[in-house]
């Protein structure tokens, strides 16, 4: 046995240790660094935020310690270190960040806030009512509180309440939400409106839609600067952010530690709020997968938007196995997105990020079918991110076994704002009282081999999602799926929106 600590590698080990730099080089690194991401592709949404205060915090230089080490500044890691020392101001939090606050998932998603609603049946199944009640209940009131909270603390998200409509644009995928819409109304409640092609119409300007269900609780924001001014309030609390610090392995001692290229953290806990980067711990890599997803938006447009009768209307999620959706900002730009642009082989996900979208003429053509008109408006930037998926679609909190004082939330399927949200209260209570408050929720899972392993998952996943796309076009042609494709879609991960 070696003096040598144990640990998770997140990058190749190196033969030798990085010598210790002078305060007058990290000062240059740090300049570097920052020069390098601010010239870094970015999604619309990042650089519209870093453009406004592109501050970053200092890098760790040194070894220290903390009663919580949280690895990741994107919305769940954020979240958890505010709630945090909400719970307990004298506590000291350290929030490690590979890059800068929001550079992954959080400031590339599409900035829909949606409650859970339509997942109550499942999460039902896995937990009982009350625990599900308590769940939708708790996502339902997300979005006002992270709106307080931002007002409270000066951040404007550009907050749209304009609702979401969920609707189908073939026959072949209408009634995924009749389930969901019979259970509540078995409860009482009334989270959706049922529509018609003409009211989808007047409510949203665009045509072909066969029916959907208005979900009234919606809320679209703009990510960036969400999660950036998140970042500002966390720093005001106390808790100390470090940019441009990755974390190279995690260390499996009685405390855990977190290593980094210029220094270390150990902690009494560690929180890894990871979201795709999760697929580099052996703990978690089988239980997600990381596919690409795709975003596009227009130069303001808030004349046609209008003529087309879409002011102030709700965003749109159609009911594809890879959902299409469409929503407006506040500044009359239209933004188009879509997932299933490709799989994340490993842990390489570095390799997915800040890269143009390869779908992006794609994209336009998918928004010029909805809204012609809208759809021939110059393109202000198009972005490929990766989302973490889970095999049923759900997010996942808990500790890491084996390791009794590190934990991990991560899986939020591209729209894990609401989710990050609840999920830094989780986090917060497992490291604090052990879990006891959320310890039923549908939420707390336990990792395990829900994926085969790679390359199986890679290539595997390549036909899964080519079929996917398939039956997605079989649906419009009104024809029906082969047999290759049906047996493939028994093997798709579940989603939020599509149970069947």
């Amino acid at each position: 046995m070696t003096g040598r600590p144990s640990g998770t590698s997140i990058r190749p080990p190196r033969d030798a240790p990085v010598p210790p730099l002078a305060a007058a080089d990290r000062l240059w690194e740090h300049a570097l660094l920052h020069l390098l991401m601010s010239s870094m592709l970015q999604s619309y949404w990042m650089r519209t935020a870093l453009a406004e205060n592109d501050e970053l915090s200092a890098p760790l230089d040194g070894d220290t310690h903390a009663d919580v080490c949280i690895v990741g500044g994107g919305f769940t890691g954020l979240w958890t270190a505010i709630a945090l020392k909400e719970s307990d101001p004298g506590l000291d939090v350290v929030v490690l960040e590979a890059r800068h606050c929001g550079s992954g998932a959080s400031g590339a998603n599409a900035g829909y806030m949606v409650p859970y609603w339509s997942h109550i049946a499942v999460f039902e199944a896995l937990a009982g009512l009350d625990e599900a009640l308590r769940l939708c209940h708790a996502a339902a009131n997300a979005s006002e509180e992270i709106l307080a909270f931002a007002e409270r603390n000066g951040i404007d998200p550009e907050a749209q309440r304009n609702g979401a409509v969920w609707g189908s644009t073939c026959t072949a995928q209408t009634g995924h939400w009749d389930e969901a819409l019979s259970r509540l109304d078995e409860l009482q409640l009334h989270p959706f409106t049922p529509l018609d092609p003409d009211e989808i119409a007047a409510r949203t300007g665009v045509s072909g839609f066969i029916d959907g269900v208005l979900e009234h609780n919606g809320v679209t924001i703009m990510p960036g600067k969400l999660v950036r001014g998140l970042r500002t309030a966390a720093l005001s609390l106390g808790v100390r952010v470090y940019e441009n610090t990755p974390m190279t392995r995690l260390g499996r001692e009685r405390k855990p530690l977190a290593h980094t290229a210029t220094g270390t953290v150990s902690a009494e806990n560690i929180v890894l709020a990871l979201y795709a980067w999760s697929l580099n711990i052996p703990e978690l890599k089988d239980s997600l997968a990381a596919i690409r997803s795709d975003g596009l938006i227009t130069e303001p447009q808030p004349e046609r938007i209008e003529a087309v009768g879409w002011t102030n209307g709700p965003a749109i999620m159609t009911s594809h196995h890879f959902t299409e959706a469409c929503r407006t900002t506040r500044d009359g730009r239209v933004l188009f997105n879509k997932p299933g642009g490709g799989q994340v082989f490993a842990g390489r996900v570095d390799a997915s990020l800040n890269t143009t979208s390869r779908r992006s003429e794609f994209m336009r053509n998918r928004l010029r079918h909805y809204y012609p008109s809208l759809g021939a408006a110059p393109v202000a930037a198009h972005w490929t991110g990766s989302i973490d998926r889970t095999r049923i679609g759900l997010p996942m909190f808990g500790q890491l076994p084996g390791q009794a004082r590190t934990f991990y939330g991560f899986g939020y399927s591209g729209r894990g704002i609401v989710p990050a949200y609840i999920g830094g209260q989780i986090l917060t209570d497992l490291v604090l009282h052990g879990g006891r408050e959320w310890q039923h929720c549908p939420l707390r899972r336990v990792p395990g081999h829900h994926f085969p392993p790679e390359p199986v998952k890679y290539f595997g996943g390549a036909l899964v999602r080519r079929a996917i796309e398939r039956a997605d076009r079989l649906d419009h042609e009104q024809t029906s799926h082969d047999a290759v494709t049906r047996s493939l879609l028994k093997l798709k991960p579940g989603h939020w929106s599509r149970q069947k």
